[in-house]
C-alpha cells in the first residue's frame, strides 16, 4: 500500500509557508502523494471543522512549485459547483503546471448551503456526475465536445491545453452504494471519506469492484485510496478508536486496512481538533505534523 500525506489544508495553520514546508519534508521522506481538500462555504453560526480553507487547485499549482517526484491529488473536489469546460480546462493545466502528476478526487457534495451559494439544485447529483464525467473525458480525450442533456447544454467547442495525462486520473469519493458503482463504473478508482470506518472499507471496495467487473472493466485495475483521518495520542488508551493514539498503534490500524484491499492510504491531520480548532497553536500542529511525517514514512 503507498502511503501519502494530506499539506495543512483548514485551520490556523494552512498557510502557504507550512503547506510548502510539508510537502518538501514529505516528498524528501518518500512519500508517495500529498493531498488536498475542497470547502467553498460555510454556513454563518454552524460548528465545522473547516475553517480558513484554500482553493485546491491553485494550493496544488502552488506545491507543483515546490515538488519535482510527489503526486498531487484533491480529496475531493465537488463537481456540481463548477461548470465542466472549467474544471476541465483548470485540471489539464494544473497537470501541465505538476508536469502530469495530478490525481483528481470528485464527488457530488453534500452540504446545502453550498448548494445555494453555487446557485445548483442538490436534487438528482447521480444524474448530474453521469453528465459531468462524460463532458471531462471528451474534452480530454479529443478537446472538442458537443453536449445535450439534462444538466449541460451547449454546442460544439474546444478546450486547450490538454492534460499531460492520457487519460488524466480521477477517482471518485461517496458512501452510498449507488457512488460506489459509478466510481466502479467510470472511475480510475475511489477515495474513502474522513468518516468511514476502517472496519468496513473491504464492503465498500467489493462493491466498487463487482460494479466494473459488470461494466466489462478490470477490477485490478482501480485503485483504493483511504483518507487516513490521523489523531496522534499517548498510546495505550482503554477506549482507543482506530487510527487514534501512539504511532505504533495507528501503523497497526494502517497494516489492517491495507489488508482490506486498498492500495493507496495518505495520512490527515486536518481532522484533528488539536491541530484545526479555534484554540489550535499552529507551531505546535507543524511540530505534530513533522512527528507524523516521520512515523508514517513509507
Amino acid at each position: 500500500m503507498k502511503t501519502g500525506f494530506a499539506v495543512p489544508v483548514t485551520g490556523a495553520w494552512a498557510t502557504p509557508d507550512r503547506q510548502a514546508l510539508v510537502a518538501r519534508e514529505a516528498e524528501a521522506a518518500g512519500y508517495h502523494s500529498l493531498w488536498t481538500l475542497q470547502r467553498v462555504a460555510n454556513p454563518v453560526g454552524a460548528e465545522t471543522p473547516y475553517r480558513n480553507v484554500p482553493d485546491p487547485l491553485v494550493t496544488l499549482a502552488y506545491l507543483a512549485a515546490h515538488t519535482e517526484r510527489v503526486r498531487l491529488g484533491v480529496a475531493i473536489l465537488n463537481l456540481p459547483f463548477t461548470a465542466p469546460p472549467l474544471l476541465a480546462h483548470q485540471a489539464a493545466t494544473l497537470d501541465r503546471v505538476a508536469g502530469g502528476r495530478l490525481d483528481l478526487g470528485l464527488g457530488t457534495g453534500w452540504m446545502p448551503e453550498e448548494f445555494a451559494a453555487a446557485g445548483v439544485a442538490q436534487a438528482r447529483r447521480g444524474a448530474r456526475a453521469e453528465e459531468y464525467l462524460t463532458i471531462l473525458r471528451a474534452l480530454w480525450d479529443d478537446g472538442t465536445a458537443e453536449f445535450h442533456g439534462e444538466f449541460y447544454d451547449f454546442p460544439a467547442i474546444r478546450v486547450e491545453p490538454a492534460p499531460v495525462q492520457r487519460p488524466l486520473p480521477v477517482l471518485l469519493g461517496g458512501t452510498a452504494d449507488a457512488a460506489l458503482r459509478r466510481a466502479g463504473r467510470r472511475a480510475d478508482g475511489w477515495i474513502s471519506s474522513s468518516r468511514a470506518d476502517p472496519a468496513t472499507l473491504a464492503r465498500s471496495i467489493g462493491v466498487v469492484r463487482d460494479a466494473a467487473r459488470d461494466a466489462g472493466r478490470d477490477p485490478d485495475a482501480l485503485r483504493f485510496v483511504c483518507r487516513a483521518a490521523v489523531r496522534l495520542r499517548p498510546g495505550g488508551a482503554a477506549d482507543r478508536t482506530p487510527l487514534t493514539g501512539s504511532p505504533a498503534e495507528i501503523r497497526g490500524d494502517l497494516d489492517r486496512i491495507a489488508a482490506q484491499g486498498m492500495t493507496e492510504v495518505f495520512v490527515d491531520l486536518n481532522f484533528d481538533p488539536e491541530i484545526i480548532g479555534p484554540d489550535a497553536d499552529p507551531d505546535r500542529a507543524l511540530d505534530t505534523a513533522r512527528t507524523a511525517l516521520a512515523a508514517f514514512a513509507p
